[in-house]
């Protein structure tokens, strides 16, 4: 994705497009490997003889599954480590190392058993030992994973972030033997496959704790994935297929991960042959789709993200429910988006996009009601305003804020003052001193609700930057977590959801949608919405 190395799930410009990703989706997405191939395209592609293909991807920050924190770098990790799960397109969780999975216990213990057989792609064997190393290194302490947080439900880890301990034995994962993974929960969390499939939890070799190199590009990269790093230069990586990938051989050879266009556009590198596969901006799609040459090349996905404004909860004046959902009311949201363009995001109805399993269609956003946000807010002591304290809302830059502002001085006469931060500094500031008054966008690491939920909502989450705090909503995310009915799990999802409707922590604002353009003849190239394009599982026809 074209665009500052921010947290993968976090990201602080929306009308830029993930990042943790307007919404023109630069992210690639796609498919597993292994007879998960996606739309079939039947034209035969200029490069089908020559068995390799060309990518355009943003350069990554790092090879590292433990250090990264930016989508570039999970979309090119995940090509070159495998995780004990995966996601096809249709979001559905699938067997990856783990050939199957056993949720016990109420959801409180999850335990994997490997596929017989598995290799690193020196030949090595891969067990479940290799699997606890590579976690232990997402939250080794003093220096844990930027993206450590998805642990954070398995025993002893948020004592470990903490640094309340550095015992390895009290972390709530381990090898019962060389074929099995037991993982030990805090709380229900009958998810955590799903969760398991992140780049982050990917399995590395043991000695990249000895020498980093195996995980540099070159000769003696090791990898689990589907590829390894043979070559780089300083606008491509050379990818080549693993021969001892745990779902064969991938069928294309050599990827070339073209980091750099050298200043051309994105559609001339596509239409001279340089890239085979790219993502495009919204303005782009928009015409493109109305070529008759290009148009039939081009994808579009509804991206896993969300864009929401959010309070800062412990500290008056928003500390009070009612001012947080009369400002929730006194903006038309649903107008702000459509001025943002409907090729380029939609109207959210909660913090849930569309497409995550487990979701309802129940309509949870913003009502516009200005005369009720004037009577909320008289209620809580500032009648047309008067009083109110000053405060100022703190972005990164989003295409609503001005329009926030203006609605809130018209509808409300509050006078709120505006400031944009970049992206960097503004996400130090959330961590260390949120503003009163903040946005950002938030992408899927994994297709599950409590991503968009617990994580961000749940008392003492790290990524809680309102502080907000209900043990209500903390009852019914742990009600959908340990539940095994999927109407159990949509209801209790509800009851979180209209809570957050109710007590306005945050204000869910629009979903994004993504594009891409694939030459015809590319199989698998569909795409998922999560942001990884699976490489493996690419084909050409006739190839």
């Amino acid at each position: 994705m074209a665009r500052p190395l921010i947290p993968r799930r976090l990201r602080a410009r929306p009308a830029l497009r993930r990042p943790r990703r307007g919404l023109a989706l630069v992210a690639l997405v796609g498919l597993l490997a292994g007879g998960l191939l996606g739309t079939v395209a039947t034209e035969a592609p200029a490069r089908a003889a020559g068995r390799d293909v060309r990518i355009l991807m943003q350069a990554p920050g790092s090879l590292d599954p433990a250090a990264e924190s930016d989508l570039a770098s999970a979309a090119v990790d995940a090509q070159l480590f495998e995780s004990l799960t995966a996601v096809d397109a249709s979001l559905t969780v699938r067997p990856a190392l783990a050939a199957s999975w056993d949720v016990l216990d109420g959801g409180r213990r999850v335990v994997f058993h490997l596929r017989p057989g598995l290799a690193f792609s020196d030949g090595s064997p891969l067990r479940a030992a290799d699997v606890v190393a590579s976690w232990r290194r997402v939250v080794a302490a003093g220096h844990a994973s930027p993206l450590a947080s998805l642990l954070e439900d398995v025993e002893g880890v948020a004592d470990r972030l903490a640094g309340r301990t550095v015992d390895d034995a009290s972390l709530g994962f381990r090898a019962v033997d060389d074929g099995t993974v037991e993982v030990r929960l805090r709380r229900p969390a009958s998810d955590f496959p799903a969760i398991a499939a992140s780049p982050t939890l990917a399995v590395v070799p043991a000695a990249v704790g000895r020498d980093p190199s195996v995980i540099e590009p070159g000769s003696h990269f090791v990898g689990s994935g589907g590829y390894i790093v043979t070559a780089a230069t300083s606008t491509e990586l050379t990818l080549s297929a693993n021969g001892h990938y745990w779902a064969g051989t991938p069928a294309i050879g050599t990827v070339h991960l073209v980091t750099d266009l050298g200043g051309r556009a994105v559609l001339q590198a596509y239409e001279d042959g340089t890239v085979d596969y790219a993502p495009l901006a919204a303005t782009d799609a928009a015409w493109i789709a109305y070529d008759r040459t290009l148009g039939p090349d081009l994808r579009s996905v509804d991206t896993l993200s969300v864009d929401y404004y959010g309070f800062d909860t412990r500290s008056a004046p928003f500390s009070d429910a009612r001012i947080r959902r009369a400002f929730a009311m006194a903006v038309d949201w649903h107008r702000l988006v459509a001025f943002a363009g409907a090729d380029v995001a939609r109207p959210a109805t909660s913090m849930v996009p569309p497409g995550i399993p487990g979701r309802s269609d129940t309509d949870f956003g913003p009502r516009f009601d200005p005369a009720g946000a004037r009577d909320l807010l008289a209620q809580a002591g500032y009648p047309n305003g008067q009083g109110f304290p000053h405060v100022t809302l703190v972005t990164s830059g989003y295409g609503y804020d001005e329009g926030i502002v203006a609605q809130l001085k018209a509808n409300l006469g509050l006078d709120i003052g505006y400031e944009v931060m970049a992206g960097d500094q503004y996400f130090t500031r959330l961590a260390s001193d949120p503003p009163a008054f903040w946005a950002l966008s938030w992408v899927a690491d994994y297709p599950g609700p409590d991503d968009f939920l617990g994580l961000l909502l749940g008392s003492g989450e790290r990524n809680d930057y309102g502080r907000w705090s209900s043990s209500e909503f903390d009852a019914a995310i742990a009600a959908a977590g340990s539940a095994t009915d999927p109407a159990a799990v949509e209801a209790a999802f509800d009851r979180a959801q209209a809570i957050v409707e109710r007590d306005a922590p945050v204000i869910p604002v629009s979903y994004g949608t993504g594009w891409a353009i694939a030459r015809h003849g590319l199989l698998g190239a569909a795409e998922n919405g999560l942001g990884i394009l699976r490489l493996a599982g690419l084909a050409w026809a006739g190839g």
